[in-house]
């Protein structure tokens, strides 16, 4: 069993998954990612969240890993706190990769379920088990089923939480009716420091106003101040005010539209639009992506100019 740190009640709000700015050789852009953090940080976020889906953690070798971490720490500069993935299919590995999280700076770290092994709640248990037991700092559980293809149950989620196992949840899930579950099943057993976010951009609100304690939105990257005004205006308990951004920021998530569906899927269309928007906002110099991804082109870049003029970003 772990011991919570004083930091832990800290992870809460606004915690962006932060993108990883690539130059067009692959490397790390460490200036465009310093840009980056520096803007969200500005921007009002409660955190960043490095090296995870939207950060194409799983895509970069560890020179480039730890290197993308190292500049988000250094460039945070202890103003918010740094989560840093540790996504790997084996727990050893996931064990290391949360050493090195731990050596770097990161304040927590966060890690899914085994994947590629078919595995069980029995073998996922150990797993969290065994990554929390190796670091000193807070452990979340990610629950990303479409990735790692098995759903994390409440039930594991809740007795590793009453343990000092995890320290929170990322709920990727995409099972709103189980997160709404999971909400009031963490208010009635009082767990009142473990820190609940939803990474369901369009669902934000709804999801802050059902007790969720923050949220990790990918969209953030592009447009966090929208989601900083979102947070306070449901905070301040202006429901239509929450409600008038979070449409915006639906209409602003249509960038997921702008690759060509034929010759793209999933994260080409969600971490590539977020780039391709940050890079015509002038944040970022490029927007290339990892292989086997692919960056959008110059005609699916113009459909991202005008979501963002659409809604007022441009």
């Amino acid at each position: 069993m772990t011991t919570a740190t004083p930091f832990q009640g800290q992870f809460h709000g606004l915690v962006p998954p932060v993108v990883t700015p690539l130059r067009d050789d692959l490397t790390v852009d460490a200036a465009s990612l310093e840009r980056l953090v520096g803007r969200m940080v500005d921007a009002g976020v409660d955190g960043l969240f490095a090296l995870g889906s939207s950060g194409e953690t799983v895509l970069l070798d560890d020179a480039q890993r730890d290197l993308a971490l190292e500049v988000i720490v250094k460039t945070a500069d202890g103003r918010v706190p740094v989560i840093a993935g540790a996504i790997e299919p084996a727990t050893a590995r996931a064990v290391e990769r949360a050493r090195a999280a731990e050596r770097l700076g990161a304040q927590a770290v966060v890690t899914t379920a085994p994947f590629y092994v078919i595995v069980g709640p029995h073998e996922t248990e150990r797993h969290f088990r065994s990554v929390a037991a190796s670091v000193g700092v807070p452990l979340f559980a990610y629950d990303i089923p479409v990735c790692v293809h098995s759903k994390l149950s409440n039930d594991l989620v809740l007795r590793l939480a009453h343990e000092g196992v995890i320290a929170g949840v990322k709920d990727s899930s995409g099972d709103d009716v189980g997160f709404r579950q999971l909400l009031v099943q963490v208010q009635e057993a009082g767990l009142t420091d473990f820190a609940t976010l939803t990474g369901h951009e369009v669902m934000v609100d709804s999801m802050l106003l059902a007790g969720a304690s923050g949220s990790v939105p990918g969209l953030a990257n592009v447009d966090p101040a929208g989601y900083a005004r979102l947070h306070a205006a449901v905070a301040a308990g202006d429901v239509a005010a929450a409600r008038a951004e979070q449409e915006r920021l639906i209409r602003l998530f249509r960038i997921v539209d702008a690759a060509d569906p034929a010759t793209s899927a999933g994260m080409t269309r969600g971490a590539g639009s977020f780039k391709t928007a940050l890079h015509v906002l002038g944040v970022i110099d490029s927007n290339a992506i990892s292989l086997p991804l692919r960056a959008l082109d110059d005609r699916e870049s113009a459909r991202v100019r005008e979501v963002l003029e659409s809604v007022g970003l441009l």
